[in-house]
Formats: C-alpha cells, sequence, structure tokens
C-alpha cells in the first residue's frame, strides 16, 4: 500500500493530465533535446542524508504503506540509522524486496501484509512487531490512496475506500500503537497528511477531507498522551514523484526518461517555490528529522515539506 501522501499538486488534474500528455506528444513530435536539456537544468539536488548510524540504534520502527513511495523510503532511512524496522502493505513481492535490500545493506527488518483498513490485522502487526524485536518505539503511520473526480461523480464505494485507508486506517494502527506504548513508557508517532490539507484543488474532496481529518486526529490524540511520553505529529508533505503520483496524472506506462522530462516542464510552469517535485527520500528524511529524540518539545504539530508550494 502506498502512501499516499504523496499528494498530487494542488491544481486539477485535468490540467495536469493535459500538460503532462502534451510534453509526452512533443517527445513523439522530435522535441527531446530542447525538453532534456530543460529537464538536465531543473535536476533536483540528491537529498542530504544525515550521517548518523547509531542515531536509533535499539529502537524499533513501525512503518504501514512502505512498499513503494515514502514510506519504502523512509524504511530504508530509519534502517539506515540503525533502527529495527516492520513494515506493511499489501504487494507481497514489493514488501519482500524491501525486506532483503535492508537486510542486504546491515541492515534489521521485517515485512508482515497487513491492510490498514482492517482493525484485527492492525492489531497483530503491532503484537508482531513486538515479537520480532522486542519494543516499539516509533511509528509511522502513511498509508493512504486518492481517487480524484467531480464530487457528485464519487460513489459511495469510493468514499469508503479513501476514508477507510486514510483517515480508519491510521485511526487502527494508533489504536494499538498507543496502548503498547502506554505500557513502555513512551513513544513517537508521526502520521502522513498532505499540503493539500491547506491548499487543496478541484477533484479531490475525499482526499482532502481525509488528509484534514488527520490533523485534527493528532492534535487531540497529542493532548490526551502529553503526560504519558507519547508525542504525536503530523507531517504535509507536497507533490512527491511517485507512482502514486504517476498513476493519478494517466501517466503510469509512460518511460522513465519521458515522464521526468514532461513532471520538470510541468513543475517549473506550475509549483511555486522549488518548481519541481520532492523525491520520497526527501520527505523521508523530513520523517526521520520529526522522529527525532531531540525534538522533546513538539508534538500535536502538522509540518509541511512541501517546497514551498504552500
Amino acid at each position: 500500500m502506498t502512501k499516499a501522501n504523496i499528494s498530487p499538486p494542488a491544481s486539477s488534474m485535468t490540467s495536469r493530465r493535459s500538460a503532462l500528455a502534451g510534453a509526452a506528444g512533443g517527445l513523439a513530435l522530435g522535441a527531446i533535446a530542447g525538453a532534456a536539456a530543460v529537464a538536465q537544468a531543473s535536476q533536483r539536488p540528491a537529498p542530504t542524508i544525515i550521517a548518523a548510524p547509531k542515531r536509533f540504534a535499539g529502537k524499533t520502527v513501525l512503518i504501514t504503506g512502505a512498499t513503494s513511495g515514502i514510506g519504502r523510503a523512509a524504511a530504508i532511512a530509519f534502517a539506515r540509522q540503525g533502527a529495527a524496522v516492520v513494515f506493511c502493505g499489501r504487494r507481497e513481492e514489493l514488501g519482500r524486496e524491501l525486506e532483503a535490500e535492508i537486510k542486504t545493506q546491515g541492515g534489521r527488518a521485517r515485512y508482515i501484509r497487513a491492510d490498514v483498513r482492517v482493525e484485527a490485522e492492525m492489531r497483530d502487526l503491532v503484537a508482531q512487531t513486538i515479537a520480532s524485536f522486542g519494543s516499539l518505539d516509533i511509528a509511522l503511520n502513511n498509508a493512504g490512496i486518492t481517487i480524484e473526480k467531480p464530487l457528485h461523480e464519487y460513489e459511495a464505494g469510493d468514499w469508503n475506500d479513501i476514508v477507510d485507508t486514510n483517515l480508519r486506517g491510521v485511526f487502527f494502527a494508533m489504536k494499538y500503537e498507543i496502548a503498547e506504548m502506554l505500557a513502555r513508557g513512551g513513544g513517537t508517532i508521526l502520521v502522513t497528511s498532505s499540503s493539500v490539507a491547506h491548499r487543496t484543488g478541484p477533484r479531490r474532496s475525499i482526499y482532502t477531507a481525509t488528509k484534514a481529518g488527520l490533523i485534527g486526529l493528532i492534535r487531540s490524540a497529542a493532548l490526551d498522551y502529553a503526560d504519558d511520553n507519547i508525542r504525536i505529529n503530523a507531517i504535509l508533505p507536497g507533490t512527491t514523484d511517485t507512482a502514486l503520483v504517476r498513476r493519478v496524472a494517466g501517466t503510469e506506462g509512460m518511460p522513465d526518461a519521458a515522464w521526468q522530462i514532461a513532471a520538470t516542464q510541468w513543475a517549473r510552469a506550475k509549483m511555486p517555490g522549488l518548481k519541481r517535485m520532492a523525491s520520497p527520500e526527501e520527505i523521508a528524511e523530513f520523517a526521520v528529522a520529526m522522529a527525532s529524540p531531540e525534538l522533546t518539545y513538539t508534538t500535536g504539530a502538522a509540518l509541511s515539506s512541501d517546497g514551498g508550494s504552500g
């Protein structure tokens, strides 16, 4: 299960599809050289990786929705800094691949197939985390989806799918994470909301409602557990270059080189601030920073990493 967090830009998806399709059409008409030059000049810098291999040594991190996108990058980032990582998602092949990758790099990881929409599976996920590594110190509740339509075109099933994944699923996960953290004397919980909670666009009413709802959820929950040494915060990513964004844009089958050119041109024209999408690794490093043990006075916060687009 992917993030979702991963939030497409606040402009309409119709405009986005047209822009990306136009860029792809330009490629077909022989505009590769000029477009490639634009992309070359606008390549995003490599994310700064915090050189702290033992920063989370002895800690266990649980991540939902980690088989791709932000969740996958976060699992790698936490493992790099010494944490044991347990993560879930519904795509078993991707989950097994990520587990093997982390272990090959010397990290500790376990993939568990689990669906955040099913309460019993979230209860068991937390239990298996404890059974695997003996503790639960940090949780990143990241799983999310979106469906893009004008409001009157949504079916009840669309509502259920988005709300059950993005909002209800976080409730289930937090319910069991918090119970374990209470028993163990504290912990840190992060939730992946989205910059659309503050600045949205058309065709995204249900997605926006869930991401705004997550902010309300964490703000109240943070007050519930402030005396119990449990910090609860939300991260609000801007548009991030993930499989979810490509799928929503209708460009999932586009070759990577063509996608990078089209996405670069679109972002330069439509995104203020840094004028580019984030990489999953950049948002993952933001989540790692938010989970830092140094942030002892940060709880109930919803902080953005949107490249100035908000």
